[in-house]
């Protein structure tokens, strides 16, 4: 086994497996909050992406400020989301919140394919494209960019919902949303929260991403699938379970695509769910569930 090629491969993975870690963590935090599976999570990546490239190349703005401008855009749409799809049929089964959300999904989808068409788009590199040699490997310093905003992000979130009130009081609503209204938290405040900041960690994902596997307005799907495979990986509700879920998926499937074949690449990702759901269903890093009687 040559070393350089594994090493090549465990970067290539860690780096794609960040951006599955972030749309999982866009899964724990609205599922946390409501109890619902946001498979549009996917289009906020997709968002986050194209949405950067729109202000940047339409508007010519710095890349920063596209980035930045683009996550506030994309907080915007998780907030119309919750307030004209979910919100009116909050009192709906589990099932039928997860047909809307795949409702709002496609919505998006082809709303973006209207505005900005079929075509792929890339945003440049946010630092250079000078490859940095490690070892016999190669790496982008775009890999460096969204292994660092990945690891931020899980920090900030750590610190969000350890020392602040809000975050506190969205972790109250997860455990008991009943109990936590009668303490005087507004449960729905904080449903709108939720998905305000799984879009903006979706956002975030999209655009650091987008110098390095490009963008378009279908990108979302793929990515929100594995993310959410990702999410059952780490352990459906464990935050930081779903980080490293999505990781460990995305080395294994940069393992599996350069030892075995790149034309099963998108499929391992799936096997992987199927199997580890029939040997441990509540996850690598998940608790089996207790209920008394």
């Amino acid at each position: 086994m040559n070393i350089s090629s594994l090493l090549q491969y465990l970067i290539s993975g860690l780096t794609t497996g960040s951006t599955y870690g972030l749309a999982a963590l866009g899964f724990t935090i609205i599922f946390n909050s409501t109890g619902i599976i946001n498979f549009a999570q996917g289009e906020f990546v997709m968002l986050g992406g194209m949405f950067s490239v729109f202000f940047m190349k339409w508007f010519g703005l710095p890349i920063a400020w596209a980035v930045l401008l683009a996550a506030l855009a994309t907080m915007i749409a998780g907030a119309l989301i919750e307030r004209l799809a979910i919100r009116p049929v909050k009192g709906a089964s589990p099932i039928n919140l997860v047909i809307v959300t795949i409702g709002v999904s496609i919505f998006i989808r082809g709303l973006a394919m209207l505005v900005w068409g079929k075509d792929t788009y890339a945003l440049p590199a946010f630092s250079g494209d000078k490859p940095i040699a490690v070892l016999g490997a190669a790496m982008m310093p775009q890999s460096l960019w969204v292994l660092g905003v990945s690891l931020a992000m899980l920090a900030a979130l750590k610190a969000f919902f350890s020392h602040t009130i809000q975050g506190k009081a969205m972790l109250a609503c997860s455990f008991d949303r009943k109990a936590a209204s009668l303490m005087g938290i507004g449960v729905e405040r904080m449903v709108l929260l939720s998905f305000m900041i799984s879009a903006l960690i979706g956002a975030v994902g999209g655009a650091i991403l987008a110098p390095i596997t490009l963008t378009s307005f279908d990108v979302g799907v793929l990515l929100g699938l594995k993310g959410f495979a990702a999410c059952i990986l780490g352990g459906l509700g464990n935050p930081f379970g779903a980080a490293l879920g999505g990781l460990v998926l995305g080395v294994l499937e940069s393992l599996g695509a350069g030892y075995l074949s790149s034309a099963y690449k998108d499929a391992f990702a799936f096997i992987l769910l199927l199997a580890l759901l029939f040997v441990r269903p509540q996850g690598l890093f998940g608790r089996k569930s207790v209920k008394r009687v």
